[in-house]
């Protein structure tokens, strides 16, 4: 190459894109996502960090909508791919075919993120879930026609309630296609109706061979279901996102068998238990009111006592009565007198009875308190007990 002849920028960018995409394969680069951009065409545009350099990267969708998980700013990955140049803007990228989280495998980031989002949307909340029917009648199953589930699942109910009637929606249970057909089972189960419960599952297997039941559609079917759900997935790890959502969750589809079917041997033991507990009521019942008849027959062989002793209750509240009311009767009584006491205290004539007599002069009457009110010769009008006297003064002796 003869850099020494003048060449043009875009030829200059591509001998470097040449360079540099002809000189390294593919690679596998550790770093943190930064930037991260996902437009409506489904690329998923972001930079690839560490604390000394950065490095931008594009994951075109046709490999993108496969992820396991949903990238985030701030989430350390691990992601395989080649280099490229930009020749537009001259910048370098590597253009990614695979990507991972670190220290954690795709589907459990996965499964932590799904979880997340639905606890926050309330398809987890207790209040949503349903009490199952004591002994159903009707049983829908949603699982593989050929797998070991249903032969389980069968098995258990035609030892512990034969009488069960069971309805298989097949669906697959694995694979790609299994989240639509699990989805499209449990609709159709909803639509047929008459059921009293739905078990959905599969034997155990890899977080892999479960990835179904973490899926998002089949945990929101299972919400909206109108007809109680058992999650049944026999697995490794310790709940799928279907256990979740499920009105109740059973370790294996042979332990959801046992718990919507009680057996015939337990149903005898309740009826057998419930008749001891009537017969026990219905005794003491008889018992009681052989009593009050005993009691009652007692009383009707002398009529007269039980009259007898009403007239003696009578008399004793009559006496009662009568007690309280001379009590209240003598305190008013008392009380009376004591008032009539001070009001004759109180009275301005009184004095008159005791021989005193009261002056008042002509032609006013104004009541005389002082000599000095009269002279020698004024006439007077004397009020006594009985009757009054007309007066002249006819001399002062006193203080004057």
């Amino acid at each position: 190459m003869n850099l020494n002849v003048p060449i043009t920028v875009s030829e200059l960018s591509r001998r470097i894109k040449d360079t540099i995409e002809a000189g390294f394969g593919d690679v596998w680069v550790v770093g943190e996502i930064t930037n991260l951009r996902i437009p409506s065409s489904g690329h998923v545009y972001f930079t690839l960090k560490d604390k000394d350099a950065q490095i931008r990267a594009v994951f075109f969708r046709s490999g993108s909508r496969f992820l396991k998980f949903r990238p985030a700013d701030g989430l350390e990955v691990i992601v395989r791919g080649h280099l490229s140049v930009y020749e537009t803007r001259g910048e370098y990228q590597i253009i990614v075919e695979y990507m991972e989280p670190k220290g954690v495998g795709a589907l459990q980031m996965a499964f932590l993120q799904m979880r997340e989002k639905l606890e926050k949307e309330g398809l987890f909340d207790p209040a949503h879930k349903r009490r199952l029917p004591l002994y159903p009648k009707r049983v829908g199953v949603v699982t593989s026609p050929t797998g070991a589930a249903i032969r389980d699942i069968l098995k258990v109910l035609k030892r512990r309630a034969p009488g069960v009637q069971v309805l298989l929606a097949p669906a697959s249970v694995q694979g790609e296609a299994a989240p639509a057909e699990i989805v499209s089972a449990i609709a159709d189960l909803n639509r047929i109706g008459g059921l009293d419960v739905i078990i959905a599952g599969r034997g155990g297997g890899s977080m892999e061979d479960l990835a179904a039941f973490n899926t998002e559609a089949v945990a929101r079917a299972i919400y909206g279901s109108s007809i109680p759900v058992i999650s049944a997935v026999g697995h490794e790890v310790d709940f799928t996102i279907a256990d979740f959502v499920a009105d109740l969750r059973a370790p294996t589809p042979s332990a959801a068998a046992e718990v919507v079917a009680g057996s015939e041997e337990e149903i005898f033991k309740a009826i057998t238990s419930l008749s001891a507990r009537l017969l026990t009521s219905v005794r003491h019942a008889v018992r009681y009111a052989r009593g009050r008849l005993e009691a009652e027959g007692r009383a009707l062989v002398d009529p007269r006592k039980a009259i007898h002793e009403r007239f003696l209750r009578l008399d004793d509240k009559a006496r009662r009565l009568t007690l309280g009311m001379d009590y209240g009767m003598r305190a008013r009584r008392q009380g009376l007198v004591q008032c009539a006491v001070r009001l004759a205290a109180l009275e301005p004539l009184a004095p008159l009875a005791r021989g005193f007599a009261i002056a008042r002069g002509l032609p006013g009457l104004d009541v005389i308190k002082d000599i000095s009110e009269v002279e020698v010769g004024d006439p007077l009008r004397i009020q006594l007990k009985v009757g009054e006297l007309d007066c002249r003064v006819e001399g002062k002796r006193g203080s004057e």
